[in-house]
């Protein structure tokens, strides 16, 4: 609740736009029953953050290190009761079903996915669901499985890219060596890259008014100094930006 609450706090600090999740179900504490810490802490927090309006979108871990698909489904229909919509971090380190949880769900996203399979792709190309690639985790954890990138080629499943900024398994702060990552390591396009940036970043947080430069939408983008979009891919440790533009302003 603290760290939501400061979430909404940055927003009004600084120009930035800040999309919640509630990511209550994540690890089971030191000695704390999973089923017991769902019902009796996760659940009754999230009516709490959603009551003060903090969230924007309910997460979880699904994983068997975390919580189950049965644990993950009463957090999820919590959310849903609330009219919140759900991601989940699914996949990262066995398949234990999160993947096809999320889709019955038509979360916005199923994030991690190094051990989805085909028929994963299939279920999050049927519901619509973007895969989130996460290379600074597949990197930092020595992880050798890598993502299903052909299937969701060949079932057309929107993939994005994001850092997964955290102290834990992922100290990346940079989106651009995030898109050469994704490139190096999991074999992306630098087209696809892009797009994993920014339409499908912005579809994995359900924001319908960003993504792409069209009129009626928010003038939030950047400006580069690069002769070709695939320059943003393929450099270590430059950042090339020109102008940042939020909300129609510089910054």
């Amino acid at each position: 609740l603290k760290m939501l609450r400061t979430a909404r706090q940055i927003a009004t600090q600084r120009p930035v736009r800040v999309s919640t999740s509630f990511l209550g179900a994540h690890a089971v504490p030191k000695g704390a029953n999973a089923d017991t810490y769902i019902d009796d802490v996760c659940i009754p927090a999230l009516k709490t953050a959603h009551a003060e309006g903090l969230v924007d979108m309910v997460d979880g871990f699904c994983e068997g290190i975390a919580f189950d698909v049965a644990q993950m489904t009463r957090v999820f229909d919590a959310a849903k009761a609330l009219g919140l919509p759900i991601k989940l971090h699914a996949e990262q380190l066995s398949n234990i079903g999160g993947t096809q949880l999320a889709a019955r769900y038509n979360a916005l996203s199923a994030d991690h996915v190094e051990y989805a399979s085909e028929a994963d792709a299939a279920a999050l190309a049927k519901s619509n669901t973007v895969a989130v690639l996460l290379p600074g985790a597949f990197y930092t954890l020595h992880e050798t499985q890598k993502p299903p990138v052909a299937a969701f080629r060949a079932h057309s499943v929107p993939m994005a890219l994001a850092t997964d900024w955290n102290p834990g398994s992922s100290p990346l702060g940079s989106l651009l060596l995030s898109m050469n990552m994704g490139c190096t390591l999991f074999g992306l396009t630098p087209a696809e890259a892009l797009a994993g940036t920014t339409r499908h970043a912005a579809a994995a947080l359900g924001l319908t008014d960003s993504g792409t430069l069209a009129a009626g939408k928010r003038a939030d983008l950047a400006i580069w100094n690069v002769a070709t979009p695939a320059e943003l891919s393929y450099g270590i440790g430059i950042n090339p930006l020109h102008t940042r533009i939020f909300a129609g302003q510089a910054t």
